[in-house]
Order: C-alpha cells, then structure tokens, then sequence
C-alpha cells in the first residue's frame, strides 16, 4: 500500500508548513489535490492519514481532495483536452504524441489552521 509512504511525505510537509511562532497549533483542514492516475485510493490515504496524525497537530484534521483530471496535449498539433479513457491519440488530428499536462499529481495545497 503506498498510501502509507505518501501519508508519512504529507504528515513530514504539513508539519514542517506550521509556523514555529503558533503554540499548541491544530490543523482543520489538509486541502490536496490527487491526480486521477496518481492511483491513490482515497479510503487508504485516509486511514493512513488517520494512522500517522494520531497525537500530532494533524490529528483530526479534515481531508479535502481535488481530484485532478487526467489532461492531455498533442505534440504536433497543440490541442488540449482531458481524458476518462486510456486511449491517448490526439482527437483533432489523430497523432499519438501527446504530453501528459495534469492527471499524476500528488501534492498539499493548504492547510488551515484552527483559531486558537
């Protein structure tokens, strides 16, 4: 389960964002967005999640995740689109040199901190 080692990377990064100046900090919400073929299982990140936060100022936080589409750009033509399909060939002209713009991200936009 990976979820557990990308747990420990968001406990390990959030922790570090707290400013040092706050006493008794506790975190009410950690905003992520997950990219849709990141292949996070959002139950299994929670608990991970739930698991690694136990005494720490995360504990309890709310989990919000921004799931990420997956997004696609042809490399001859330019065009853009996003996908649900694993079929990667450009739509508008038919080439199968495309660059994957979004859809693999795994990464911490905000935490909010409770007023204390």
């Amino acid at each position: 389960m990976h979820e557990m080692g990308i747990a420990q990377q968001m406990v390990t990064i959030a922790l570090d964002a707290i400013p040092d100046d706050i006493e008794n900090p506790r975190v009410e919400k950690l905003n992520l967005r997950i990219g849709k073929l990141a292949a996070v299982v959002e139950h299994s990140l929670s608990f991970c999640l739930e698991v690694m936060t136990k005494d720490t100022p995360l504990e309890g936080a709310e989990l919000i995740i921004d799931e990420v589409p997956v997004c696609l750009r042809c490399e001859r033509c330019n065009h853009e689109w996003q996908t649900e399909i694993p079929a990667f060939g450009c739509p508008a002209c038919n080439n199968g040199q495309v660059t994957m713009i979004s859809g693999r991200e795994i990464e911490i936009t905000s935490i909010e901190l409770a007023d204390n």
